[in-house]
């Protein structure tokens, strides 16, 4: 079978892979230029990305885990960092046992299309912008000078602005929305000091400020990617070199010692925008063509718990479990996979969840406490996990996640855990009485 990519980004390259493994012709349009001819990436303007258990999971199905944790950082848990300088690390699991991995969106993107290229059967066709779309006769348009294509199967990886759920949007029966938070986000560095990473490069640093936090992710070459998560109108208040010293050094005084480049990187970088993305259905069928969509196209997410990737990537493995179970029959193996709604609007709900909790709750002593009480937990009852390690370190479904946090946390009031950590000892057998129940 003839399949059609539009978008060669994260989620493209990789199905692309998945695809051309089972047999299939794949061609990726993608309508920027080839990023391995770039010398610079898109610095400034794409969040370090947090890969996880969901997204290796994908990765190692096709061989390629240990290529892409070559050019990734391990984080075990978050390193905060409080306004007078202090800093606590919180693991992400009982005994730092799991970590996230750091790794930028351009090398991780590069990685996943030389992976894509080198397999027979897959053709890119870089500096294609798809212009028209028409299902009924199977066809698609491309500027600049891209001419016309024909396909029978047509599926939309190319991102939250989606150009294929643009035209699917215009079909009666179709929905979509689109949630802005009036939050925007911009990248600035923190450079390597004297050779050396300037702040540890085994956590994922997070400076909470209430209505506003900014994040920090190492990269190989000893830098930090910050992020700024802040509301539109402080982003735009700092509209002079003074204030954006001034408000630096008040409010982020350990990294503002760091950052020799912040006053250029705050004027030149843009301001990006959050937006959560919902599309139903992913996809339709003409007797001309199926056209479905997959990852942020279908269901983007904010970034708060990481899993805007990782959550793609999982879609490839879903659609190639439905593509067994329907022998490669695209139109039924798309239908089933609209099941996975469900489990793309719970992470849409966690990744909203989080973002207060990392701006607003990391730093408070009740949340700090109730860590202390899931870390005990899961190290006296093996199967007790928290929301963090079931999303971030398993495969279990988001909505089976969700359920499965509800039992818990009734096992738990049942047993009357809501006490102090010195508690929890006592009540062990009997909360695993009531979970294995």
């Amino acid at each position: 079978m003839e399949v059609t990519i539009v978008g060669a980004g994260l989620v493209g390259c990789l199905l692309a892979c998945f695809l051309a493994r089972r047999g299939h012709q794949v061609t990726l349009y993608e309508r920027r230029p080839d990023p391995r001819e770039r010398r610079a990436g898109d610095a400034g303007r794409s969040i370090n990305l947090a890969l996880s258990e969901r997204g290796l999971d994908a990765l190692r199905r096709l061989r390629l885990d240990d290529r892409v944790r070559a050019a990734a950082l391990p984080m075990a848990g978050r390193m905060m960092h409080a306004q007078d300088g202090g800093l606590s690390f919180q693991p992400y699991s009982a005994g730092g046992a799991h970590a996230i991995n750091s790794i930028g969106r351009a090398a991780l993107n590069r990685e996943l299309l030389e992976a894509a290229t080198a397999l027979p059967g897959v053709r890119v066709r870089f500096g294609h912008r798809l212009t028209g779309l028409d299902e009924r006769r199977g066809t698609l348009a491309f500027d600049p000078g891209g001419g016309e294509a024909r396909a029978r199967v047509v599926i939309g990886a190319d991102g939250a602005r989606s150009a294929v759920r643009a035209r699917l949007q215009r079909l009666p029966g179709v929905s979509f929305s689109q949630d802005y938070l009036d939050y925007g986000y911009k990248e600035l560095s923190i450079p390597a000091l004297r050779g050396q990473f300037a702040l540890d490069p085994g956590a994922l640093h997070i400076w909470p400020r209430g209505r506003s936090m900014m994040i920090a992710l190492p990269n190989p070459d000893r830098s930090f990617t910050c992020t700024l998560f802040w509301p539109h109108d402080t982003l735009a208040a700092l509209d002079t070199p003074h204030k954006v010293r001034a408000y630096f050094a008040e409010h982020y005084p350990d990294a503002f010692e760091l950052m020799p480049g912040l006053v250029a990187g705050y004027r030149d970088n843009p301001v990006g925008h959050l937006v959560t993305v919902r599309c139903s259905p992913w996809h339709v069928t003409t007797p001309a063509a199926t056209v479905g969509l997959i990852g942020d196209a279908a269901h983007a997410i904010v970034p708060f718990y990481g899993q805007g990737a990782n959550c793609g990537f999982e879609d490839c493995v879903e659609l190639e479990r439905c593509l067994d179970r329907t022998g490669d029959d695209f139109p039924r193996a798309l239908e089933l996979f609209e099941r996975r709604r469900a489990d793309t609007d719970v992470i849409a709900r966690l990744a909203l969840d989080n973002f207060v909790e990392m701006r607003d709750r990391v730093g408070s002593r009740a949340f700090l406490a109730g860590k202390r009480v899931e870390h005990a937990l899961e190290r006296v009852l093996p199967g007790y996990r928290s929301r963090y390690e079931l999303v971030s370190f398993t495969t279990t479904p988001y909505a089976e996640v969700e359920r499965r946090v509800a039992r818990q946390r009734r096992w738990a009031a049942a047993a009357g855990l809501g006490a102090a950590t010195a508690a929890v000892s006592g009540l062990v057998a009997l909360v695993r009485a009531r979970a294995d129940g």
